[in-house]
């Protein structure tokens, strides 16, 4: 840590940081403008727009106890946040690159059924090397059916090995901060 500062003088765009809530929403940068010191991190609220990815519920996804079976949760968690990427990311590098999961953390809130109207919001959290963090919220209108973080690796499509994002790709997810 840089003299000055400690770990609970880091604040989120001027305010101070309060709690685990926010700690959902927060990605590091660092903080080379106002500090010179090449080890300091500030959190900012991430700037990424959460991405809706509507689900369709089959009678396969069903299991023994008559709602979705957790399983299935996974399958659309896959398929929300590789539908972000093709959608946000340039076409050169949907071509270049893929993503292979790492971990996914599921809470299960309340059950879906054959029939619901589901959607997964997926917001990207940060982007650290090879690495993308992501939470995706599964709803049934206003019900919270499930929360899942999960950890992806990105890969480079021709030699399958981890591929770091060139910050012109990342910025297509955080416009604000292209901006800034």
């Amino acid at each position: 840590m840089c003299a000055g500062l400690s770990e609970r003088a880091v604040q989120t765009q001027g305010q101070p940081f309060s709690g685990a809530r926010e700690q959902r929403l927060v990605q590091f940068r660092p903080l080379a403008l106002a500090i010179t010191c090449p080890s300091a991190y500030i959190v900012r609220v991430t700037s990424a727009a959460p991405y809706r990815f509507p689900i369709g519920i089959d009678p396969a996804d069903i299991d023994f106890m008559g709602h979705v079976n957790n399983a299935s949760y996974l399958k659309w968690v896959q398929a929300a946040v590789i539908d972000h990427w093709r959608a946000l990311a340039p076409a050169e590098a949907v071509a270049q690159h893929l993503w292979v999961a790492l971990k996914h953390e599921i809470t299960y809130l309340k059950p879906t059924f054959l029939g619901d109207d589901v959607v997964a919001t997926v917001v990207l959290e940060k982007v650290q090397g090879v690495r993308a963090f992501y939470e995706t919220v599964i709803r049934r209108g206003e019900d919270v059916l499930a929360e899942v973080k999960s950890s992806w690796c990105c890969l480079d499509a021709e030699t399958l090995r981890p591929a770091r994002l060139a910050r012109e790709i990342v910025q297509h997810f955080f416009p604000a901060d292209a901006k800034a």
